[in-house]
């Protein structure tokens, strides 16, 4: 999402002056950044691109839980490829927007629609995880797909309703005197908004991460080795009297039942418990400092340096990039897959 510009062109300065400020020489620090954002946007949208393809492209991944990785993966690569490439132009210009009030609007919607689609997509992911290791004998295959498609819809509705609001007359998003291009700051949109795309599932994901730490745990800690140790038993069998004594000794094996090593299902549920923290981890700290900006700034009418607005917005972004690599790298599957995806490629 967007955070306000604070950059104010003096009433007085002529067309050709300001045309002429826009146009200011880069540093070699600007220029370092500029190529490493520009970079980070070509990373995200060729990763999530490429897990795009592995899912349409292998029969498997086309059931639950690959749908909810195909949905994060579309609004993720719609972050790179209608969001960011914006943003990039717009940082270039000293974070002054000069593209138009529609085409201000259709990014301030895009943005908005695009991140929190991801972020709730993410707590999907979460409540998907959570339900087939706490619930897996009654979280069939059948409840699985139709519970999984419901939050896709929920996600990308809800996702909808609050990008949209602000092109019904909820807030401005676009100021042509001082060339800003920002989310809507009408104080009940700001409380709205950052509740609906980050506040509310911010609390869902760490319930969940919690139910699921608590469920592993106790899986684990409940293990016990059983042990079946019958006594040895000796039966003599005793020939002729004359006959010199033969006796047999007969032992019975030790029988045990190991239950210290992991199985395959314990195993799953722990690579899913442990994927599942890292992109909730990754998940707050990219998206946290900037939602504590856009909630503090508007209701306090206060303000922060342009430079961290721009460092909080572009961390929030590089989450899109992060997400396809902590799913992925915790998916053999996919891997293989990615193998495959080069090796015919060659």
């Amino acid at each position: 999402m967007t955070q306000p510009n604070v950059t104010v062109l003096s009433a007085n300065i002529s067309g050709g002056s300001e045309s002429g400020n826009l146009y200011r020489p880069f540093s070699v620090f600007s220029v370092l950044t500029l190529t490493l954002l520009a970079m980070l946007v070509m990373a995200t949208f060729v990763w999530n691109l490429l897990v795009l393809m592995t899912i349409l492209r292998v029969r498997t991944f086309h059931r639950v839980p690959h749908n909810l990785v195909a949905s994060m993966a579309i609004s993720d690569v719609m972050v790179a490829g209608l969001v960011m490439p914006l943003s990039l132009v717009r940082e270039l210009y000293g974070r002054r927007w000069i593209l138009g009030r529609a085409l201000c609007q259709v990014w301030i919607s895009c943005d908005v629609l695009c991140c929190t689609a991801s972020i709730w997509n993410v707590t999907a992911i979460a409540l998907d995880r959570y339900w087939s290791i706490t619930r897996h004998l009654e979280y069939t295959l059948k409840t699985r797909k139709r519970i999984s498609n419901v939050m896709i819809g929920l996600t990308w509705l809800l996702s909808s309703v609050i990008s949209l609001s602000p092109l019904f007359g909820w807030g401005e998003t676009y100021s042509e005197d001082s060339l800003a291009c920002q989310v809507s700051q009408a104080p009940s949109y700001t409380v709205f908004s950052t509740f609906g795309a980050f506040y509310l599932p911010l609390c869902v994901v760490l319930f969940v991460y919690w139910k699921i730490y608590k469920a592993t745990k106790f899986r684990i800690g409940s293990r016990k080795t059983n042990t079946i140790t019958p006594m040895a038993e000796v039966i003599e069998v005793k020939e002729a009297e004359r006959q010199p004594q033969m006796a047999f000794t007969v032992r019975h094996a030790t029988v045990s039942f190991q239950t210290d090593g992991e199985t395959w299902r314990e195993q799953k549920e722990r690579r899913a418990a442990l994927m599942v923290g890292i992109l909730i981890g990754v998940f707050v700290l990219c998206w946290i400092p900037f939602f504590l900006a856009e909630l503090i700034i508007p209701l306090c009418s206060c303000d922060i340096p342009p430079v961290w607005k721009s460092v909080f917005l572009w961390l929030g972004y590089s989450n899109s990039f992060f997400n396809p690599l902590i799913y992925t790298a915790f998916n053999k599957n996919y891997n293989n897959a990615f193998r495959n995806l080069f090796s015919r490629q060659r």
